[in-house]
């Protein structure tokens, strides 16, 4: 393996920030309400609401707020532990990959701020593995390691032509650049797509994973009847599991049409649970999150031969009047039933 010389200077001057939220029990609304809270430092904000995250560009806020990045990211992590009591981890550097990397690094109620110069980016990255790269999975990083490259050091190290024929032209440049802290990619505002959730917090840890199943259908259950009286539809669905500790897992499935159909979010409901593979996990708490809502009438139902789903939606008609005539739990039992034959 031959030394090349470092390609041109990383860009210098950007401080991003990647920003991880952990609440003990994610309510609807509170991702929106967390947002709120970073507007107030920067309005520059790529919303990342399916894991619970979001980059920042804090370039321009720190001369308004006339602090460097590790007094910012406090004020920061102290708003939204103070008005929302959801404490968050944070990564920062000049790139997006290396904030990104920083914050993978980092636990609840703490940071890790990586300097722009090219001693800092080089003494944060070249210990690292080579899968801790965003853009390298386990089948990359295994190849790499194949050809001796165990670390972004080594990788940096490589010739780019060598990089590109192991892993073709486009990713032996982007990797090549990524592991030498060349990231210009910017932080991209955009409008937090508008979600819905539902959760059920435990009085005590629950093992039982029967229990996490109908627990699952039962919010499957509640968030469908939801979606149809606000006459909207998902696009996709975010499982959150909270655990005794307080950390959480989250898994997001995108749905093959958009939907507010029960059965439909109860049968992706549950495969997001057994992707999970919680056995006899600690669990604290469920919350399942519709992302990515839209107007129901933009709906496209598939037609097929067998009169089934049909018959289904006409009961799920019945059981919403009968939720908004005798409440909800009237019409619970009935449709966690049929929603369980469903999705098993």
């Amino acid at each position: 393996m031959t030394t090349t010389p470092t390609p041109e200077a990383p860009p210098t001057g950007r401080a991003i920030v990647r920003v991880h939220f952990h609440p003990a029990h994610p309510t609807d609304g509170l991702y929106e309400q967390l947002l709120d809270v970073l507007t107030g430092i920067t309005p520059q904000i790529e919303p990342l609401p399916a894991d619970w995250s979001a980059y920042l560009d804090l370039t321009g806020a720190l001369r308004y707020w006339d602090r460097d990045v590790e007094g910012l990211v406090a004020v920061l992590q102290m708003r939204l532990l103070a008005l929302h009591s959801v404490p968050s981890s944070a990564g920062s550097g000049p790139t997006r990959s290396i904030a990104a990397m920083a914050a993978a690094l980092t636990p609840p109620g703490t940071a890790t701020v990586v300097g722009d110069t090219a001693y800092d980016i080089a003494a944060f990255l070249r210990p690292r593995p080579v899968a801790a790269l965003p853009g390298i999975g386990p089948t990359t990083a295994r190849t790499l390691t194949r050809y001796g490259i165990s670390t972004v050091g080594d990788l940096a190290d490589t010739r780019p032509a060598t990089l590109q024929r192991i892993l073709g032209a486009a990713a032996g440049r982007q990797l090549h650049d990524l592991a030498h802290g060349i990231d210009p990619r910017p932080v991209v505002p955009a409008a937090n797509p508008r979600t819905a959730t539902v959760s059920r917090r435990f009085t005590a840890d629950q093992l039982d994973p029967e229990h996490h199943h109908r627990t699952v259908l039962g919010l499957a259950d509640a968030l469908g009847s939801r979606l149809r009286a606000g006459a909207e539809i998902a696009q996709g669905l975010t499982l959150t599991v909270t655990y005794a500790d307080r950390t959480h897992t989250t898994r997001t499935r995108t749905l093959p049409e958009p939907t507010a159909h029960t059965p439909a979010l109860a049968t992706h409901a549950h495969g997001l649970l057994t992707s999970l593979g919680l056995q006899r996990a600690r669990v604290r708490a469920l919350a399942l999150r519709a992302d990515r809502l839209q107007n129901a009438d933009h709906a496209v139902h598939q037609l097929t031969l067998d009169d089934t789903d049909d018959r289904l939606r006409r009961l799920e008609t019945a059981l919403d009047r009968a939720r908004t005539r005798y409440g909800p739990g009237i019409a619970g039992a009935a449709s966690t039933r049929h929603i369980s034959g469903t999705a098993a």
